[in-house]
This record gives structure tokens, sequence and C-alpha cells, in this order.
């Protein structure tokens, strides 16, 4: 049997994606102290690693493909196929930023003020790309971990990794600059991808995860209404395309099916049966392709 070996992130993206798994229809299953995972597809061999690994194991052929954030795979310099970008982070479903942060009484306002400090950070090749851009000589130093906590102490500024910003703030820390945004994004070795069943492999999993993304947040509604009453419907109905409008047994009277936005469906119902729709069923989405 055809195996494609697959490496996702364990840490702080491991719950949400296993959960987007899950949603684009794969069981994943992994001890909280195990670093391999099963699934009930026989076809993936799967194994969890932290995030910053995963983009060299996948260029070196160790795994044929990978989940990591681009901010890592950038940090890594690593020459993988980009199969796609999966828009989702530890608490929702948006990118998280690289972010320049300084203690809160600290004169550094921007880029500028770099020159001849010292910068706590994971990522160092970013950095080190950030300053190059920006024309500064200073002193970047590789973190091991609690970054925020150096900030004031032990080096001038931190470039860290927020989602919210609250980590940063807790620690007494303001944002003075944002170098990018990044998002997990699905990744492949060169060779892997040459192979025809494995590329085949990978864009059904990409297709079904990117679909499970596309759902989050919407839901389904259907109800039957007069047909004389269709157009007013319809009207305010935000469709992503247009609604499916099906027959029924009696003539006078259709069904009416959509997507919508899951955040507007309590305003949208009591508007939509006031106006005269019947049988409202709202319902969730796994995927939307």
């Amino acid at each position: 049997m055809n195996k494609l070996k697959l490496a996702l992130p364990k840490g702080s993206l491991q719950e949400s994606t296993i959960t987007l798994f899950q949603h684009a229809g794969f069981q994943i299953y992994a001890g909280s102290r195990s670093y391999y995972f099963t699934t009930d597809d026989p076809e993936i061999e799967g194994v969890l690693l932290r995030a910053q690994e995963i983009p060299k194991y996948v260029e070196m052929g160790a795994f044929d493909a990978g989940i990591s954030g681009n901010d890592w795979i950038m940090e890594n310099r690593v020459k993988v196929v980009e199969v796609c970008e999966l828009k989702y982070s530890k608490q929702g479903f948006r990118p998280v930023k690289i972010v320049l942060a300084v203690p809160q009484k600290s004169k550094i306002k921007g880029p500028k003020d770099l020159k001849g400090k010292i910068i706590a950070t994971e990522l160092v090749n970013l950095t080190k790309a950030y300053l190059k851009k920006h024309r500064v000589n200073a002193n970047v130093e590789f973190s091991y971990g609690a970054t925020e906590i150096k900030a004031g102490t032990l080096a001038d500024a931190i470039v860290e990794i927020t989602e919210t910003g609250s980590t940063l703030l807790s620690h007494n820390l303001k944002i003075v600059d944002v170098l990018m945004e990044s998002a997990p994004k699905l990744i492949a070795n060169r060779n892997s991808w040459q192979n025809r069943w494995k590329r085949e492999k990978l864009e059904n999993i990409a297709l079904l995860l990117k679909g499970a993304l596309e759902a989050e947040g919407k839901v389904g509604l259907k109800m039957n209404v007069e047909v004389k009453k269709l157009e007013e419907i319809i009207k305010i109905l935000p469709a992503m395309k247009k609604p499916t409008v099906s027959p029924l047994t009696d003539k006078k009277w259709v069904a009416v099916e959509t997507i919508i936005d899951k955040k507007t469906a309590k305003l949208l119902i009591p508007e939509l049966k006031k106006r005269g729709a019947q049988g409202i069923v709202e319902y969730p989405l796994n995927k939307v392709i």
C-alpha cells in the first residue's frame, strides 16, 4: 500500500490542527505524550513535531509533507513545495503576527531606534532580514523561550509571535512594528511532489482542509416559501451565490436553501419567519468546496 508520511505540529497548534483535520473528514488519534498519531486513513503515516522543526525535515525528505507556519518556513530558509495556505491559529481563524515589542517605557519607537541594541527572538534569520531591510545594525540573540520576560532586562527589544497581543500586554510590553503576518501552510518535499500518487493525495488533502476552513463560521439554511413571496425572501438572503430554489409537490410553494454567516442567523431567521418562510432549518457545515 502507498503511504504518505505526514508531520503535524505538536504544541500550541496541535489541538486546532487535529480539529481542522476532523472537520475535513479525517479522524486523528494522538495521546498527550505521544509523538505519533493514527488516523482512519490507512494511507497516512503520521508524526507530531514542533512546528519549528517540520520545514527542515520535509526538505530533507524525512517526511513527504507537513504543516508549519510560514514564519518557520521562512526562518528555516527551506526549499519545499508550498501546497496551500491554511488560515487558522491556536485560538481562531486568522493569521498570527510577528512583531517587534519593547517595554512600555522604552524610547524605541521603530526599527531605526534599534541601532546597537540587543534583540531576543527565536526567529533569528527573519529578524536579521528585517534589520537588513531597514539598514540597521543590532545584536540578535537566539531565545530558547520565555522571550517576553527578557525585554527590558536581558534585551532591549524582542521579536515574537503573537495572536492577540494579550501575552505581550500582560508583560508590560508594547508593539512598535509588525514584521509580517503568518499562517500555517501545507508543504511538501520536492521529490515527493514529483510522485504522482503522493501529489494527488496531497492535493486531495489540501482540497478537504480548505473546504473545512471555508465552512468555519457558516451554516446552511433551508425553508419553504410561497412562490408569491419568493422574490421578497431572496432579497434578504446574503447567499454566497444565488440560493438554490427547488419545486415542491404543491406548486404554490418552493424549497429554498442557502449558506450564510453563522453570526447573522439569529437576526435573519426571525426576519424570514416574519416575511412568510416556513419550516426553517439551520444546520452546521463541515466543508464548503
